[in-house]
């Protein structure tokens, strides 16, 4: 006589399938948990930001140059990705008993709740979201595995199965509804008409060639460039908002919302550009800010001698470095900048406030829903980019862009057309050469301010062919754009912009 002394094992879809929920159950419960106490502690979401802040600073480049504005979107498309993978193979190796898969769902939890405790924007009580979802995941990947062993065909498996499958989506949904309950785009609307006391110049009819190709002159705020390292975008109410502005001052001051809301504001055109942008690159825009400007808010508080940068600090903790000169110098025109094209500030570029430095890259000059401002030196205090091997001088280099035409063209008189830009020294010529042969001088449009980009145009013969076409741009100082080719690292990129034309 013999007996069967094997223990049950679970077929491999079924284990598979525990894994998978166990993981969306401990994901939905810690995004749930996550709605009450910073959406920012959301475990993926936690976790995701911790992967971004430990990327080399070569790796993010080449994810914004591959993928642009859907670099985080592939992120956490590849996390997700990776994270499935996982649990579908800690299901299977717990076929026969549930100890491999429960010590992959608690490393899970203890990989979330370390993401969260490094968050420097999210405080101790953040962690109940992690701790929640490392129970959730636990129990969930328990009880499965159980009820599979006892049955894994019998309708009682199946109903636990789906149970939960309902929960975590529930909780995950619930987790993001509670999230967005703080109601950010409610409080924007309720800011009301922003009406500034200093407005800016007009934009004449001539101040862009649209018309031929380039850009308009005022980008939609739909269409305004967006790099940076938020996967959640802060969601803060004016009423929650202040700015405290500290350090190597002669008194501290914290500025509330109506602070700034109800001081003279001023109306500034101003081209932005992103460190990033590769040569003829797409990271770059213009708008009408309105704010106030920094420089009095820094002569309120009274700069001591020997402040070098001014750091600044994000809701959600990313910090830059802004020479002191920049901010502290009327005429350079920085601004806390609360509403961009005649509306509040969109939520996604900095509500309800953002510095506008004119003439540097962001990365040192652009802090998007700001709410410190600490005057110090550069060894005491050294923000996130500069940590990452970038440059501590960031001032927007004279470049110029090639936007049309984008295709093929007829073979003679050909119209090619773009943008140049030179914060705070302005274009004085624009030229542009087929294969290297002579430089023809392009029109310029009607300037507006030097701290915002000039369109050009101009007809060159072309003959049947692919041909080289190349731009460059001179500054009112004389300088005009090496053709030296340069990568965005770590000061901004430089060279000509090329493209290769062909005429039929």
């Amino acid at each position: 006589m013999s007996t069967n002394l094997e223990s049950p094992r679970l077929s491999a879809p079924v284990a598979g399938l525990i894994g998978v929920i166990a993981l969306v159950a401990a994901l939905g419960a810690g995004h749930l948990v996550a709605g009450f106490v910073g959406a920012g502690a959301s475990p993926f979401f936690a976790v995701g930001n911790a992967a971004i802040d430990l990327t080399p600073g070569w790796l993010k480049d080449f994810a914004v140059r591959a993928f642009g504005t859907a670099d985080k979107a592939v992120l956490l498309t590849g996390m997700a990705v990776v994270a499935l993978a996982l649990a579908v193979a800690a299901g299977l190796a717990s076929r026969r008993r549930a100890a491999p898969g429960l010590v992959f769902v608690a490393v899970v939890g203890v990989l979330g709740g370390a993401a969260v405790f490094t968050r420097p924007d999210l405080g101790q009580i953040a962690l109940l979201a992690p701790l929640v979802s490392l129970v959730a995941g636990l129990a969930v990947f328990a009880w499965l595995h159980r009820t599979a062993l006892d049955g894994q065909y019998s309708s009682a498996a199946r109903r636990n199965f789906l149970i939960a499958v309902a929960g975590a989506g529930v909780a995950g949904i619930a987790g993001q509804l509670v999230g967005t309950s703080k109601d950010a785009e409610g409080s924007r609307a309720a800011v009301g008409p922003l009406v500034p006391a200093r407005t800016a110049p007009p934009v004449p009819a001539g101040a862009d060639f649209a018309k031929f190709g380039t850009p308009t002159f005022l980008t939609p705020n739909a269409d305004f460039y967006r790099i940076d390292t938020a996967l959640v975008v802060p969601q803060v109410r004016t009423e929650d908002w202040s700015l405290r502005v500290h350090g190597m001052v002669d008194r501290e001051i914290t500025y509330s919302w109506s602070d700034i809301r109800n001081r003279p504001l001023v109306e500034r055109i101003v081209t932005l550009c992103c460190v990033s942008n590769p040569v003829g690159g797409p990271y770059i825009s213009t708008a009408r800010f309105i704010g106030v400007d920094l420089a009095e808010l820094l002569a309120e508080a009274g700069v001591r001698p020997g402040a070098e940068q001014v750091f600044s600090t994000s809701a959600d903790g990313w910090t830059a470095g802004t020479p002191v000169a920049a901010m502290a110098d009327p005429s350079v025109g920085a601004m806390l900048a609360i509403g961009m094209n005649g509306e509040p500030l969109p939520i996604e570029h900095g509500f309800p406030a953002r510095l506008v430095v004119p003439g540097l890259y962001g990365y040192v000059s652009a802090t998007k829903w700001v709410t410190d401002l600490e005057l110090t030196t550069w060894d005491a205090r050294t923000p996130y980019w500069l940590q990452r091997g970038w440059a501590r001088q960031a001032p927007v280099k004279t470049q110029s862009r090639i936007d049309a035409p984008r295709g093929p063209v007829a073979a003679g008189q050909v119209r090619i057309a773009g943008i140049a830009w030179a914060q705070h020294t302005g274009i004085d010529r624009v030229e542009v050469s087929v294969d290297d042969g002579p430089w023809a001088t392009a029109e310029l449009s009607t300037e507006v301010t030097v701290d915002a980009w000039r369109m050009w145009w101009v007809d060159v013969p072309v003959a049947r062919g692919s041909h080289a076409v190349r731009v460059r741009a001179t500054d009112r100082s004389g300088y005009t754009q090496t053709d030296q080719l340069a990568d965005v690292v770590p000061d901004g990129a430089t060279g000509w912009h090329t493209i290769t034309l062909t005429a039929r």
